[in-house]
């Protein structure tokens, strides 16, 4: 019977002690996943969650498919629902600093992606993504992350989402859309700004 084994049945049969030494053996795990969803200082807050869940969820996991894997899951719905609860603020573009304003300025304009490539300035381009994503709707925004950020392939971001395939590539699609179009409304709405 392996560590996680042992510890989901005692816990099952009512040494709850052992849980703590599922979060010990899991903890960096979730800490690793919820870092690349969630604002750093609602980290821990949401890694707590997870494991509030798994505690509370674990009489219903049967084992097919291995603890970490299982915890990942919760990670990712937690996550989803930190990004459902929270009301997206409206941050205006005015919020943005000129270089940040400039570096948007640049991308939209630019006529290729090698062109793109050469104007980039990655830290402009963080607070540019941050803000942006911050402007789509949790679904969009986590799907967009595990497939076009973090690189997890369409059924591994399904499995981890609970939804089908065809779910997440036309909701990936549709993100790209969105960001694309907020991209493009904000860049017109600054060229018409502009003194001529």
């Amino acid at each position: 019977m392996s560590d996680d084994a042992e510890s989901i049945d005692r816990v099952l049969r009512g040494d709850i002690d052992h849980f703590a030494e599922l979060i010990a053996r899991h903890r960096h795990h979730v800490l690793k996943i919820v870092q690349g969803h969630v604002p750093a200082d609602r980290v821990a807050e949401v890694a707590h969650d997870v494991f509030v869940r798994g505690y509370r969820s674990l009489p219903g996991y049967g084992g097919e498919v291995p603890f970490e894997h299982w915890l990942s899951r919760l990670a990712v719905r937690a996550c989803y629902d930190y990004w459902r609860a929270k009301k997206r603020a409206d941050v205006p573009v005015s919020a943005l600093t000129e270089d940040q304003a400039g570096w948007l300025d640049r991308a939209l304009a630019a006529e290729s992606d090698e062109q793109f490539r050469e104007q980039r300035d990655w830290d402009d381009a963080l607070e540019v993504l941050a803000w942006a994503l911050a402007r789509l709707s949790p679904e969009q925004r986590l799907v967009l992350t595990l497939v076009s950020l973090e690189g997890r392939s369409v059924r591994e971001a399904a499995d981890l989402l609970g939804w089908t395939v065809v779910n997440v590539k036309v909701r990936c699609y549709r993100a790209r859309q969105a960001l694309r179009t907020l991209f493009f409304q904000e860049w017109n709405r600054h060229e018409l700004a502009r003194p001529s």
